[in-house]
């Protein structure tokens, strides 16, 4: 991923600073004090407006339709690149309701949401991944992936490397904006991972891999494919794995867990850490990482070693990137 992807998303007039660097009040007495707010640290300000517009939906405008949780935020957020597929709602009068959680994890949860326009038949799936920030201490393995990205004010950069309650704020957002550049760049492209709807804060909603009653699509690490169908998922990933390559990146994280497959299908899903091969110096590091990974996932359920062979797969891959 490109420097420049991570540098504008903060608005420079933004006047938070660590929190270290504030003079501590001797008591608190204001009658808005929220202790809860306050032990959960400062909230980055597009998060702030995120949540802002989230409330103001609930309050304002014509009641809810019933079992809906929030007006659509299409209006709001960033939006996915076109060509836009057709399934994606787009009217400002539909609803999201949340239908339950898909996933949870160290960094953030994925929530099952529908959008839909109501007393109509227009309506979609989204899956909703929302990053928590400062309910953790560090984000997984977030110090070598951020090597390459930097941020125009030393003052966020020190945040993030001291980890105070803003700097997590901020490792959140950029974690959000990394996956949504990734996942625009690469659907684009024609790689196989869910369209991106739109973003609005640290809320990334995109398209959901899985059935209509709600059954979302196995991860590769859950099934047992064997024969044909165990050399066809290899090829498939060897062809994905190429195209990321010939343009200059890498997952970063890849494994048999972050692979779902869905309808015969292999896709890449959870790209906030994709690794710029140039930018990144330890670039190279992490592919031979990721064709580890998954070259020992395959050998395991049977692929021959000739086939799966990591040492030749990150030998092509570099060759791809032009880096041999």
């Amino acid at each position: 991923m490109r420097t420049h992807d991570f540098e504008d998303f903060l608005d420079d007039e933004n006047p938070y600073e660590e929190r270290r660097s504030r003079p501590r009040r001797a008591r608190r007495d204001d009658a808005e004090f929220d202790p809860v707010q306050a032990r959960a640290g400062r909230l980055t300000e597009q998060e702030r407006v995120r949540l802002a517009a989230v409330r103001e939906s609930a309050l304002a405008g014509p009641p809810l339709p019933d079992g809906a949780d929030r007006w659509s935020t299409w209006g709001d957020g960033e939006q996915g690149p076109l060509p836009r597929p057709d399934w994606v709602v787009t009217e400002l009068a539909a609803a999201d309701s949340e239908l339950g959680v898909l996933k949870t994890g160290k960094e953030a949860d994925v929530h099952l949401i529908q959008r839909a326009v109501p007393d109509t038949g227009r309506g979609c799936l989204m899956a909703a991944k929302r990053y928590r920030s400062n309910e953790h201490r560090m984000f997984h393995r977030d110090a070598g992936y951020l090597e390459g990205r930097r941020m125009r004010r030393s003052r966020e950069m020190r945040a993030m490397a001291n980890r105070t309650a803003f700097g997590r704020n901020l490792i959140a957002e950029q974690w959000a904006v990394a996956e949504f550049a990734a996942l625009s760049r690469l659907w684009s492209i024609g790689a196989p991972v869910p369209y991106p709807v739109q973003r609005s804060g640290t809320e990334l909603l995109m398209e959901y891999l899985g059935d209509e009653d709600g059954t979302a699509a196995p991860r590769l690490a859950e099934l047992r494919p064997t024969g044909a169908e165990l050399e066809d998922l290899w090829h498939q990933l060897t062809d994905v794995l190429t195209l990321l390559a010939s343009e200059g990146v890498a997952h970063g994280d890849l494994s048999s867990y972050n692979l779902l497959v869905h309808d015969g299908r292999l896709m890449l899903i959870d790209l906030p850490q994709i690794v710029d091969l140039v930018a990144n110096p330890r670039g190279l590091e992490f592919l031979a990482r990721d064709v580890a990974n998954v070259s020992d996932w395959f050998r395991s359920k049977g692929l021959p070693e000739d086939k799966a062979d990591p040492t030749a797969m990150t030998e092509h891959l570099t060759e791809a990137a032009g880096l041999d």
